[in-house]
């Protein structure tokens, strides 16, 4: 009976939903209030953090599956390189098969986003750079191994290291409509 006492007692102490993202911000708010504010400020940067992770995890369920007899391998690792470069959020994944292997990377909001932009948006700019590939409504600079692309204005879309004739049909899987959406 004692035990199914202090059971029940915790089990009443752990929230059924623990939610690490608001549990990190509470604990935040409760050191300011306290007036620890480098503990305060620890705990922000945690939770910015950890809303990066759950961003980048977003982010990386949208990258296409593998092609009938292919792996696809995504690099976990993706966001951390990102920091150095100005911060955002990518995915990337690796996909192997009988052909070859290529890479798809998707990034969002960051500073190489932005450098390419100005490039990805001008029809005329990418005509002259290389050959211009659609995929739905999206256009796509193929140059050697190299298919890239900018969505909703914010958002790099590359596959590289392939034959495009292979990767084509790969982009084709992404769902576009969600890759636009991605952010909110």
């Amino acid at each position: 009976m004692r035990y199914a006492l202090f059971a029940l007692a915790l089990a009443a102490a752990v929230p059924a939903h623990a939610d690490p993202v608001a549990d990190t911000i509470r604990s935040a708010l409760e050191a300011w209030e306290a007036g620890d504010r480098k503990f305060a400020l620890d705990e922000l940067i945690a939770a910015q953090q950890l809303i990066q992770a759950a961003r980048a995890d977003d982010l990386s369920g949208l990258l296409p599956e593998p092609p009938e007899g292919w792996t696809r391998e995504i690099n976990t690792d993706m966001n951390a390189g990102l920091a150095m470069m100005g911060g955002g959020t990518g995915a990337e994944a690796r996909y192997d098969g009988p052909d070859g292997s290529f890479r798809i990377t998707l990034m969002a909001d960051n500073a190489m986003v932005a450098s390419m932009g100005a490039m990805l948006s001008n029809a005329q700019m990418m005509a002259s750079m290389g050959k211009v590939v659609r995929v739905g409504r999206v256009r796509f600079l193929q140059q050697d191994t190299s298919l890239s692309a900018l969505v909703a204005n914010r958002i790099l879309v590359q596959a590289q290291d392939g034959d495009p004739a292979i990767m084509l049909p790969v982009l084709e899987k992404l769902d576009l409509a969600a890759l636009e959406k991605f952010g909110g």
